[in-house]
């Protein structure tokens, strides 16, 4: 049993690695799991974690006749911070093999934690400048769209972080970027600099729309984690509202100023180079996002080939007029199938890929639909609301479809390599292996005689020696030889 001050170093280190995993966008289930895998690598049998939207706490009772230690900690902050997010999984593993003790692992996580980036600030913002020219040319639009898509996006992200500075909700800077990418869209309109500028506010929309957590939310709701998932859910659907309430305000204010923003229909791809078109425009913007989320750099490119593949594959299907809620669900479902592959040859959390490949299927284009065709009066309403209801049906259809292959990726995975492990759920961030009940038992009884036997073998030469330096006195001294002696 660990002493008490080792015992809190261990609580207080769990803690932390919970709450970079869960700020970081990690699922309560994979929190839970990392966790609780940690304690028992460390000496902590078995604590009681709760793990909520806001908070984690750790219970631990070493005897019914000792008082119990209780240590929480608050999220006080929620960022896409994928390098941070990276390097505190790697941290976890290497605790997990041995490779650094407990207080070499806090010493990690605190520079971890209090230590900048060294990508600059100023290309993260050119990062989503880029990213937002991609979803207009994954749209079909011309240049000077896409170079305006770009200046919104640059605009957007500097609005937003001075807001943040001044600590504003989340809300409102979701409406001052829905209000931008409007206002700059109809100016360039109203300029004749482009024809159709509800290309420029789909594209911006889908930057607004990259950071809410549709995807942890129903990874909680379906692990069972529903307080969580209902928290995560409420925010996201906060934040949309927050760009709804942005876009429209800006459709508003250009109807008043005269400036007619076109509902933007977008047909039925249905050449080779318009789908081939699309792919690299979603390719761009799914690089472009895991750049700007300060991604490893060695996974930029397996992410842009994956968001390539995954959009052709939705939109091969939209050509068979299924719709486009199941081709999304299937193109996703691939999304989810592969990068736990992906992820683990390059070394990085399957969240990294997961989330930046699926960001160009996001459903900007409907909402933007649904508000424009709401804004037109009652005549339009029912088709406003249709519009809606498809973009919610898209994003539950891609966070589903990621974690129904997340489910069959790593089985088989698992599977193939002969590894046994308990699932909460899919595990897009954390050690997959967590050992629990006998075989979590069996291997500490073998990491504990390991080294007991590594002590005998060391203590028998040391014991014959003494033997021998015995028997050779006695001889010296003329004494009687043992009886079992060998001469």
């Amino acid at each position: 049993m660990l002493e008490s001050r080792a015992l809190n170093l261990t609580l207080d280190f769990c803690l932390r690695v919970g709450e970079m995993l869960l700020a970081s966008g990690g699922g309560a289930a994979d929190v839970t799991a990392t966790m609780r895998t940690l304690s028992y690598h460390l000496g902590v049998r078995h604590p009681d974690i709760d793990v909520t939207f806001t908070s984690l706490s750790m219970t631990f009772q070493p005897s019914p006749e000792d008082p119990p230690l209780i240590q929480i900690r608050q999220v006080k902050q929620r960022e896409i911070d994928y390098e941070d997010l990276t390097l505190v999984d790697h941290l976890v593993r290497d605790v997990l093999a041995d490779r650094v003790d407990l207080m070499e692992a806090r010493a990690k996580l605190a520079r971890i934690v209090s230590s900048g980036h060294k990508q600059p600030r100023w290309a993260v913002t050119l990062g989503w400048g880029v990213m937002c020219a991609g979803v207009g040319l994954q749209l079909g639009g011309t240049p000077t769209v896409i170079a305006i898509a770009f200046v919104a996006a640059v605009c957007i992200d500097r609005a937003q972080v001075l807001m943040s500075r001044r600590r504003l909700p989340f809300f409102y800077q979701q409406v001052a970027g829905g209000a931008i990418a409007t206002i700059l869209g109809a100016g360039a309109a109203g300029l004749g600099l482009v024809g159709n500028p509800s290309l420029v506010v789909s594209a911006n929309i889908i930057m607004l729309l990259a950071g809410i957590g549709f995807m942890g939310a129903l990874q909680d709701a379906l692990s069972g984690f529903y307080i969580t998932g209902g928290a995560r859910l409420t925010e996201a659907m906060l934040s949309t509202a927050g760009i709804i309430a942005g876009v429209s305000g800006g459709l508003t204010l250009a109807q008043m100023a005269g400036i007619q923003v076109h509902r933007l229909n977008p047909g039925a791809y249905g050449s080779v180079k318009a789908v081939s078109m699309m792919a690299l425009g979603a390719a761009i913007c799914a690089a472009a996002f895991a750049f700007a989320s300060y991604a490893p750099r060695r996974i930029i490119a397996p992410i842009a080939v994956i968001a390539a593949a995954a959009m052709v594959i939705s939109q091969t299907l939209s050509l068979s007029e299924a719709g486009s809620t199941w081709p999304t669900g299937l193109a996703a479902f691939f999304v989810g199938l592969v990068s736990y592959t992906v992820a683990g040859r390059m070394r990085v959390p399957p969240l990294v890929v997961v989330v930046s490949a699926v960001v160009p299927m996001l459903p900007g284009l409907s909402i933007y639909r649904g508000l424009s065709l709401l804004a037109e009066g009652q005549h339009a309403t029912s088709q406003g609301l249709l519009a809606i209801i498809t973009a919610a049906s898209i994003a539950i259809a891609v966070s589903s479809g990621v974690i129904l292959g997340e489910y069959v990726a790593q089985p088989v995975r698992r599977e193939a390599q002969k590894l046994e492990s308990r699932l909460a759920g899919p595990r897009l961030v954390g050690p997959l292996r967590v050992r629990t009940g006998r075989k979590a038992r069996r291997e500490q009884q073998r990491r504990t005689r390991e080294p007991a036997a590594a002590t005998e073998r060391a203590a028998e030469p040391a014991a014959s020696d003494r033997r021998q330096g015995s028997v050779g006195r006695d001889r010296a001294h003329g004494e009687p030889q043992p009886a079992n002696s060998e001469d």
